[in-house]
């Protein structure tokens, strides 16, 4: 087996390595106004009900979008709307419609009020259950209601943020199903 020489390594910068989720776009809709904002600091807390848990930075147009409808929607972008993914994810909601600047389709969800990305691989409705650490720690805990997701292909090329600017893209996926017991990871 291969050991590993180390260094040190700037703790803030870890998440190049523990960030294993895609970069999603978080759709949100309050009171006639709509925004999309590129996250890549969510995480799954449970399966049932399904819980997700979304680092949203108290400065982003979203938080207050967000904090205030109790709800959004968090679609999954494949690796050919990378460039809009940045894109989102450099613009200011209050500045600009991204779903025109970006050229999205916005659909209605069925629901919750913020609308799904048609151009998504996947779309999943979430309700807010859990605020006590939003002021905190920006964290805000949603139930996913309903899924929406595309039947094809299985396996998504999806984007994850790596830090500094860089990207992977996911790559083949290998099976070990027989040696796997889902319930220990």
């Amino acid at each position: 087996m291969k050991t590993y020489n180390k260094a040190d390594f700037p703790v803030a910068n870890v998440r190049r390595f523990l960030e294993p989720g895609p970069v999603v776009l978080v759709s949100s809709a309050h009171k006639g106004q709509r925004n999309i904002m590129t996250m890549g600091w969510h995480m799954v807390m449970m399966q049932e009900p399904s819980l997700v848990g979304c680092f949203i930075w108290d400065q982003n147009d979203s938080y207050e979008m967000v904090r205030r409808s109790k709800e959004c929607v968090i679609n999954v972008p494949t690796v050919d709307l990378v460039r809009a993914v940045i894109g989102i994810g450099n613009s200011h909601g209050s500045e600009v419609d991204k779903f025109e600047q970006f050229g999205l389709t916005a659909v209605e969800a069925t629901k919750v009020g913020a609308p799904l990305i048609a151009e998504c691989y996947a779309s999943f409705e979430c309700k807010l259950v859990d605020t006590s650490a939003v002021k905190r720690l920006s964290l805000f805990v949603f139930e996913v209601v309903k899924a929406h997701v595309a039947t094809s292909p299985r396996y998504p090329t999806t984007v994850h943020y790596r830090g500094d600017g860089v990207f992977m893209v996911s790559g083949r996926n290998v099976s070990y199903r027989r040696l796997f017991k889902p319930e220990n990871l």
